[in-house]
């Protein structure tokens, strides 16, 4: 028998039937699986991200949406509470201002009789007299309850939120700009002006201070007394100095 008849311990034998070679498992391929189920995985979680993310975004949108009605309800609650305080406080403000001719009048009918002539008056002229002022005084107390105050800024500086100027005087020993005279009073409801003042304003006088200049000279001389500790107990006194 030649060398080459003989058989190799480890050839395969030889039976007519061709050997099954066994294909081991690759890295990531766990038992049982097939080559492309990683592939599915990895799609279907794709998928998952993008429908969280699309939920994500719709969730920032509606809360962006709840966000806003609510700072729209808000801005509307608290209109309505000032056009319904507003309205409340000035409901009467057309009564009052017809009204306002009414004091103007009784007014006028008190100063039309001097002081001098009132001491030696008839009985019944001062009796009357005393009836106009007791009935415009009574007349004054009604509007005050409801809002309505009268100004009567004689000696005041001009202000033309409130005032109205008529003509100027020459006045050299009053400072410019000041009421020297009241034509006709005027009126406010609240803060709001119901009729501003007809005055007289003159002109020619120093010129008033003005309200900064005199906060400005008051400041050095409080200064030297608190320095120290207004120094030590503000921090934003430090921040000023280190800049």
């Amino acid at each position: 028998m030649d060398d080459s008849d003989k058989k190799r311990p480890d050839a395969p034998a030889d039976d007519g039937t061709e050997s099954e070679q066994v294909r081991e498992p690759e890295d990531g391929e766990a038992a049982g699986q097939t080559p492309w189920a990683g592939g599915e995985e990895a799609a279907e979680q794709a998928a998952a991200e993008d429908a969280l993310a699309a939920l994500r975004a719709e969730n920032d949108r509606l809360k962006d949406q709840h966000l806003r009605a609510l700072a729209e309800m808000e801005n509307l609650r608290r209109r309505m509470a000032r056009e319904l305080r507003d309205a409340r406080a000035f409901a009467i403000a057309n009564f009052a201002r017809d009204v306002l001719a009414v004091s103007d009048n009784l007014r006028r009918a008190i100063e039309a009789v001097p002081e001098a002539e009132r001491a030696g008056a008839d009985p019944a002229l001062a009796a009357l007299l005393e009836g106009v002022e007791m009935t415009e005084r009574e007349l004054q107390n009604a509007l005050e309850k409801h809002q309505v105050r009268r100004i009567d800024p004689k000696g005041e500086r001009f202000d033309p939120h409130f005032h109205q100027a008529m003509f100027e005087v020459p006045n050299a020993d009053v400072a410019g700009g000041t009421v020297v005279d009241v034509v006709q009073a005027g009126y406010v409801i609240g803060e709001r002006v119901l009729r501003p003042a007809l005055v007289a304003v003159s002109k020619g006088g120093p010129k008033p201070p003005a309200k900064e200049d005199a906060g400005a000279e008051e400041a050095p001389a409080e200064a030297p007394e608190s320095a120290a500790g207004a120094n030590d107990n503000n921090p934003s006194a430090e921040a000023d100095k280190g800049a």
